[in-house]
């Protein structure tokens, strides 16, 4: 439960139909094996107890008289177990009989939530038995044995330790409904759903509940644990397959698909990512939202929760070759039209580049050809500018110059070096010192010639910064910092190689030669001079740290506002033995200083299209101040134990 991770777990025990003392023994058994795998929330199927499927033998006394005892011995049972429990039974009160969720822990009853809604159509009959909580005769306590429990269904169970951690419970049909009572159970603090079910299987059902189960999680932006019925249940009229389902904000995590051989599946919700999402979205709880729900507390010490669920090492990538394909032809339609829009509003008669034969230009310039495409102009209106200085490779030269030729745009060379010398003359610096100022002579250099050309042609210039270096800093201010438009601001380092391989895997052989040569670069903005042999001498990822590490930091950064140690912990189990601790230490702790002291740079960007969930832009996802103090971020890394 430390950094907000709760281990969930869904379970159908098999159980016999009416026979409630083997069916509390089977309940039993998984509650044990749940809570050795170290569970602290368990979800269990609707009925369960007696059996979902028992008909007219719900009007039993016997039947009735043996669930509650079970109930209580089956809370007997977690007794010293640190695991909340959620199971289905019949209970009457009142003269009326109610389908049930209890909520039992460390051996009490916590509170017990009647379902709301009951089907009544097709092989469903429920109102035939059951009563709608929403009918309640005494809402508000139950007794089971001596003790007087919550019997509401307005509930919700919260950690005292970790108030994240806030358990919500609709049973089956509830979530089926234009309005189920888990919207209104999110939108007063619940962060997790639990789901005791008995939904039968059918042809196409499977499909239906994961779609329906994802798309609550997201709408209610919640982790939602579904139990369902499973095959002990009667097969009179339906056949029921123990189809589980554990899912967070939209994504499945762990699934028994129906029929399928696990009994009991388990993973971690990350309960405080629910709060920051919300706290995100200032329209989550409207101003008439529902009436408070009522909040039973329990006490569960804080824990290191063993993570088992997978974090992907590149979280800006999608996970299969087809969804790249497809999430690679989404953002270039999106750069492409964004960059289409300011040609026609500016009527330009030009686009300009800087062309390095590196990712970044090589991907704006593969927008740039789209865009022309789109206007239906030549791409001879496109102008691709290499201007070669101290670092320039004779591989990266000629990649710029071949790229251009087999794209049929127009290229020119501008060296820059004789100007560059200049400039250190008249400002009195001397070439031999390899500094700062040695540097960013170059990118300001290359700037104005840009600017320059785009004047003297009657258009403007594209921008080929990405949003990995705009996090970072690492663009030289009022140089490769600045353009008329920026195509590739939205898009992290990690992913504009995939954008690029994919369009190499599309393009003609010569083209694709190129690209898949340029892929292969060392990542440089080449401003030192190369070594003995021609080879670049100053590697980006050597200076700032891995780009694959910084995407991941920056992922969980803008998108979640987690705190650098949650994201130490994600990126250790992420990553494994690709980096030890202290190397992910390192460039963390670069990381969260650079992206503070750099802030002045982001604060006046040029526009440029959003592509994704997060950008940096401070018209768009990130408004802070240049002169934000970074202290708070730094001792926490300081203070992490690698």
């Amino acid at each position: 439960m430390e950094t907000g991770f709760v281990k969930v777990a869904a379970g159908s025990p098999r159980i016999a139909v009416a026979d409630v003392r083997a069916n509390a023994g089977a309940i039993e058994a998984l509650i044990r094996r749940a809570d050795e795998q170290g569970a602290r929330l368990l979800v269990l199927p609707e009925l369960c107890l007696t059996g979902y499927t028992c008909g007219d033998l719900f009007y039993s006394e016997t039947l009735l008289r043996a669930a509650r005892e079970e109930l209580i011995r089956i809370a007997e049972f977690t007794r010293g177990r640190k695991l909340l429990v959620v199971f289905g039974l019949p209970v009457r009160e009142g003269g009326r009989l109610y389908n049930c969720a209890a909520v039992v822990y460390d051996g009490e009853v916590l509170g017990m939530v009647p379902k709301t809604y009951l089907p009544n159509s097709g092989e469903f009959y429920e109102q035939r038995q059951f009563t709608s909580g929403d009918c309640m005769l005494r809402p508000g306590e139950i007794r089971v044995g001596d003790v007087a429990v919550p019997f509401e269904r307005r509930l919700i169970f919260r950690c005292r330790e970790l108030p994240a951690f806030a358990v919500g419970v609709e049973l089956c049909e509830d979530v089926w409904t234009p309005d189920p009572p888990s919207r209104m159970l999110c939108q007063c603090g619940a962060t997790v759903i639990a789901n005791p079910s008995a939904s039968d299987e059918v042809i196409g059902k499977r499909a239906y509940r994961q779609m329906l189960i994802e798309s609550t999680s997201a709408r209610l932006i919640c982790g939602y644990v579904y139990a369902n019925a499973d095959c002990g249940e009667s097969t009179q009229d339906m056949v029921f397959s123990q189809h589980n389902l554990i899912c967070e904000n939209g994504a499945r995590l762990a699934e028994n698909p129906p029929f399928g051989a696990d009994d009991l599946i388990a993973t971690e919700i990350d309960v405080e990512r629910m709060l920051i999402e919300r706290h995100k979205m200032p329209s989550y709880v409207s101003a008439d939202a529902c009436p408070c729900a009522m909040e039973v507390e329990f006490s569960m010490p804080l824990e290191r929760t063993a993570l088992t669920r997978t974090f992907a090492r590149t979280p800006f990538v999608p996970a299969s070759d087809d969804q790249i394909a497809e999430r690679a032809e989404e953002i270039l339609r999106i750069q492409s039209y964004g960059l289409k829009k300011r040609v026609e509003h500016t009527r330009a008669k030009a686009i300009v580049v800087g062309i390095s034969g590196g990712l970044d230009s090589c991907l704006a310039l593969l927008v740039m050809a789209r865009t022309m495409d789109l206007l239906n102009r030549s791409r001879r209106d496109i102008v691709a500018v290499s201007m070669p200085c101290f670092g320039t490779t004779k591989r990266t030269r000629s990649n710029a110059e071949k790229l251009c030729g087999q794209m049929g745009v127009t290229f020119k060379e501008v060296d820059i070096t004789a100007a560059v010398r200049q400039h250190f003359q008249d400002i009195g610096h001397d070439e031999a010192v390899h500094d700062v100022t040695y540097e960013n002579g170059q990118a300001r250099e290359r700037t104005q010639v840009l600017m320059n050309i785009a004047n003297q042609m009657g258009g403007f210039v594209v921008g080929t910064g990405d949003l990995s270096e705009l996090a970072l800093g690492w663009a030289t201010y009022n140089g490769d910092h600045m353009s008329m438009y920026g195509v590739n601001a939205g898009v992290p380092k990690t992913l504009v190689r995939y954008i690029v391989r994919y369009e190499a895997g599309r393009s003609a052989p010569e083209l694709a030669k190129v690209l898949y040569d340029i892929l292969d670069t060392p990542v440089s903005p080449e401003l030192l001079p190369a070594d003995a042999q021609g080879k670049i001498q100053q590697k980006t990822e050597d200076l700032v740290g891995p780009y694959e590490l910084h995407d991941f930091f920056l992922y969980y950064t803008l998108r979640f506002g987690f705190s650098p140690k949650k994201i130490y912990r994600l990126a250790r189990h992420a990553f494994g033995e690709s980096y030890d601790a202290q190397t992910v230490l390192k460039w963390l702790r670069t990381f969260f200083r650079r992206f503070f002291a750099q802030q002045f740079k982001r604060s006046c960007l040029p526009d440029g299209p959003k592509v994704g969930s997060a950008t940096l832009s401070p018209r768009g996802d990130w408004r802070m101040p240049s002169d934000a103090c970074a202290a708070l971020w730094l001792e926490e890394i300081d203070a992490i134990e690698a």
